[in-house]
């Protein structure tokens, strides 16, 4: 069956553009358009989408705003949310991140990896690309710990296994990435993601490398 995405964004031309990216592949269908966080979040109880394309900075509501409603306990459908934006990373992407988006790309992305990065999504991946994370981690390099704090509280919960996963996901590496740099089977490294989610209470990998960065555990310059 056909990814089903919904286009949101307050300029019909880059909808458009975005549309015929994606229909000349044949596993993914656009089921429809907005052109603001408002009628995102009618059009995602409408049509039931698998992947929203998230604008962030739009009228009425904004797109944090709306993948917080989407994404949220009281989510009416499947909808996984990809922000797409201009700005690189501003406040506002971490803030759609936080709030539930299973990755960002920015607009001027080549359209082989914007087709690419709906489908990591719609399988159930975040797509947090290296290039992502080196933002991230520049992003937070003026806040992160020196190194020489205290690991925080909720980290000691984890095993010295799963911490070391948490860096790798933090670093954007893929499952298969892990298990290769850790040689242990992909299921295995699975297992470790999921329990590293429940312990810390996150939502996905792309809030466990959020976490990562904000606790401290992956600093500037770590490899």
């Amino acid at each position: 069956m056909a990814i089903r995405v919904l286009l949101v964004d307050d300029q019909p031309l880059l909808r458009t553009g975005f549309r015929m990216i994606l229909e000349a592949e044949p596993d993914l269908a656009v089921v429809g358009e907005a052109g603001d966080g408002q009628q995102a979040l009618d059009q995602v109880r409408a049509l039931q989408p698998d992947v929203v394309l998230m604008d962030i900075r739009m009228p009425r509501m904004d797109g944090v705003e709306a993948t917080r409603q989407i994404t949220g306990p009281d989510r009416s459908g499947p909808a996984k949310v990809l922000v797409l934006t201009t700005f690189d990373l501003d406040e506002y992407v971490i803030e759609a991140l936080r709030a539930g988006a299973s990755g960002f790309l920015l607009k001027d992305a080549p359209a082989a990896e914007l087709v690419q990065a709906i489908r990591v999504v719609a399988a159930g991946e975040a797509m947090l690309a290296p290039s992502i994370t080196r933002r991230l981690l520049d992003k937070y390099a003026g806040r992160l710990p020196s190194g020489d704090e205290s690991v925080p509280q909720p980290l000691h919960t984890l095993t010295e296994r799963e911490v070391e996963v948490l860096r790798l996901v933090a670093r954007g590496l893929s499952n298969a990435e892990i298990a290769a740099e850790l040689f242990v089977s992909e299921t295995t490294v699975k297992t470790h993601v999921g329990h590293v989610l429940t312990k810390l209470g996150l939502r996905d990998r792309v809030q466990a490398a959020v976490y990562a960065y904000e606790s401290g555990l992956v600093r500037p310059g770590a490899s």
